[in-house]
């Protein structure tokens, strides 16, 4: 059996879920779109192919093996992506919570069931059909759960409003100890330079008292002073509009110190590097042009 255990996003790993790059299937259309930034590389004819992206995985991977971490994968679904494993379920403390994802997405929980089997059936909980959440608006910080959501009233008409305020509340109904606080991110269904398509797209505590931010990722400027009078201003590594394009907030951390960062993140990996991170460079911007990263490719179900 697994006992799960995350309470943060940084202490050490030791087991988790990676998604899968094989038999990842044809580009999509214009009209099976998920998100703008696949959908700008499908219009440019720069969509990423399998094997390209079946290697940058793989280096993702070899990390987790270099640092001892257990690594389960999907079962392979032909002609299928499965590379973001943190969509489709999460765990806070010990219980894992499936999530319920765009109703064509469902075959990929049933490609990780076998790792689901090996959890004591009691710490595994499904939340009801009006909830709307998604492991990427999910950040644990200790007592704090933080979670990304779109207030606006034309929410349905967003593809990319993942996590609605009944999965606030569900979380906050079934962590009554913790913290829950929701932050109202910025979508577009057009350009992904001003899309906060979860919130680790804008925002991501490293270490113990750090953090990687987006100002301009909230829609209320509120939502973002919470975080830097939590943090300290002078502990958040703000990025740029185009950092944010490029998902330099959706790093990955194996321990307190040590963070899986994009190789092109240069102005990050050096800044991480100046607060005693040790930087473990991948590539994976092939992977990027999907609108995710690292931190989406991962569930983590084993902190220490």
């Amino acid at each position: 059996m697994l006992q799960l255990n995350v309470k943060n996003e940084t202490s050490r790993l030791r087991a988790v879920v990676l998604g899968i790059a094989k038999s990842n299937g044809p580009t999509p259309t214009i009209e099976e779109a998920y998100d703008p930034k696949s959908l700008e590389h499908i219009k440019a004819g720069t969509y990423p192919i399998e094997k390209d992206m079946v290697a940058e995985m793989e280096s993702f991977n070899k990390i987790f093996q270099k640092y001892d971490v257990e690594v389960f994968r999907p079962e392979v679904i032909e002609n299928y992506n499965q590379i973001f494993s943190r969509d489709i379920g999460f765990v806070i403390d010990d219980i894992f919570i499936k999530a319920n994802i765009l109703p064509d997405r469902e075959r990929e929980l049933d490609a990780i069931q076998y790792v689901i089997d090996k959890i004591d059936t009691k710490k595994v909980v499904r939340p009801p059909e009006e909830v709307h959440i998604e492991g990427g608006d999910v950040m644990l910080w200790n007592d704090y759960i933080f979670i990304g959501t779109y207030k606006g009233s034309d929410y349905k008409d967003y593809l990319t409003a993942r996590t609605n305020m009944q999965g606030v509340q569900y979380i906050k109904d079934l962590f009554p100890h913790k913290i829950v606080k929701e932050f109202d991110l910025v979508k577009s269904k057009i350009e992904p330079r001003d899309n906060a398509l979860h919130l680790d797209c804008c925002f991501q505590p490293v270490g113990t008292n750090k953090g990687i931010i987006y100002k301009s990722g909230f829609r209320e400027e509120a939502d973002y002073m919470y975080l830097v009078n939590l943090f300290g201003k002078e502990n958040l590594f703000h990025i740029e509009r185009e950092e944010m394009y490029h998902m330099n907030s959706n790093v990955f951390s194996i321990a307190p110190d040590v963070v899986v960062s994009e190789k092109n993140f240069t102005r990050l990996n050096n800044w991480l590097r100046q607060n005693g991170f040790t930087v473990e460079e991948i590539p994976y911007a092939e992977i990027a042009k999907q609108e995710g990263l690292l931190r989406c490719s991962t569930l983590p179900l084993i902190r220490d």
